[in-house]
């Protein structure tokens, strides 16, 4: 009598076992994969079409005959160097594998079963993923009519639910619009005692003084998120950090992976910070580059929605025409996103790439928009 192998395996936890499938992003190697041809242009990842630091460069090649060695579960050099940046202490600082690492240590250090976070439905959804799955009670709010998160939608929202958590990406992404640094110190005034606001400025070196708030690690309800992604070109080394109050950093040190940061990482950071000559001409570069956008966009008669980041989102008119242009620029190899929302879904995100990229993108779109192609 023959039987059937045991099924019997330890359950899943009952928050990952509700939870639906899910594919957050489609990566441009899918797409690579799936058409069997490769891409032209690569400009729908917000990665850096300048590089990174030749500084950076001679740094991480140094690292990796280091290979076999771990690296410092401190990442002290990093931190101390982060550190005199930004003119605080070195405990106020946690370095961690991306923005997206970080945002799930926070979840995972203040949200419960049942705990409910807010955030805008739309803005980027790593915070969501993490959120839900750590048993969160997700509340997603509209964009406003401007296009712009509605701050002040986010603040009843979190006071209305008493939520633990307030997810703002400033510059947002996928809008790339931004809101003024008093707006958001006016936000986190505005938040219960007990609510924190994770700010992710992923995009900050593009956005304008205005912009930006001022350091300060006296508030342990803020957390703000940095990364090496996008103007120091790192994306691939998956290497960020948070700024916060002693109170998280001692609760997120307790969680975390400790060796989570490679070692070339950690040297390519280091050395990418200690060149703010190149990162300037990178900033210098995507202010062009959206300014073009910009300019191609009004030659075709389509809007564009302003930017303090490294893309641009052009307004085709509608999520149906959006979805049709984004199919006609893959099957011309060119790779760009359109926001999976409303208001924003009528629009196309192109990423700021170097002049001749934006050369060859233009004569794709302007051909596509025409209908010559």
């Amino acid at each position: 009598m023959s039987m059937k192998p045991s099924m019997i395996r330890p359950p899943l936890s009952t928050t990952v076992a509700a939870l639906p499938p899910s594919v957050p992003f489609v990566a441009p190697e899918a797409i690579e994969r799936r058409t069997g041809s490769p891409l032209a242009l690569r400009l729908g990842a917000n990665e850096s079409a300048f590089g990174i630091s030749p500084g950076a460069q001679q740094a991480m090649r140094a690292a990796i005959a280091q290979t076999s060695w771990y690296a410092d579960p401190e990442n002290y050099d990093l931190r101390a160097g982060l550190a005199a940046h930004h003119r605080i202490d070195i405990d106020h600082i946690v370095v961690g594998s991306g923005i997206d690492g970080l945002l799930g240590l926070i979840v995972r250090a203040f949200v419960e079963p049942g705990t409910h976070v807010v955030t805008s439905l739309g803005t980027y959804p790593t915070f969501n993923y993490h959120a839900i799955g750590y048993g969160g009670t997700l509340q997603r709010v509209p964009y406003a009519a401007d296009d712009r998160q509605d701050l002040e939608r986010l603040s009843q929202n979190a006071r209305a639910l008493g939520a633990r958590l307030v997810y703002l990406a400033n510059p947002d992404n996928p809008s790339g619009t931004c809101h003024r640094a008093v707006d958001i110190d006016a936000l986190l005034n505005s938040l219960p005692p007990d609510c924190m606001l994770a700010l992710d400025e992923a995009y900050g070196e593009f956005a304008s003084a205005e912009e930006v708030p001022t350091i300060r690690t006296d508030d342990p309800r803020l957390v703000r998120f940095r990364t090496f992604s996008k103007a120091h070109g790192m994306a691939g080394a998956r290497i960020a950090y948070v700024i916060a109050h002693t109170d998280v950093t001692d609760a997120v040190n307790k969680i975390r992976n400790q060796f989570e940061v490679n070692r070339v990482a950690q040297a390519g950071a280091l050395a990418s910070l200690g060149d703010q000559t190149f990162i300037t001409s990178v900033i210098d570069a995507v202010a062009a580059g959206r300014r073009e956008y910009m300019a191609l966009a009004d030659r075709l008669g389509l809007p564009t929605i302003a930017s303090s980041a490294n893309f641009v989102c052009i307004d085709i008119g509608g999520a149906d025409r959006a979805r049709d242009i984004l199919a006609r620029l893959q099957r011309h190899g060119v790779f760009v996103r359109m926001p999976g929302e409303a208001p924003l879904s009528r629009c196309i995100r192109v990423t700021v790439g170097t002049a001749p990229q934006r050369a060859q993108f233009a004569e794709v779109f302007e051909g596509i928009v025409k209908g010559s192609s």
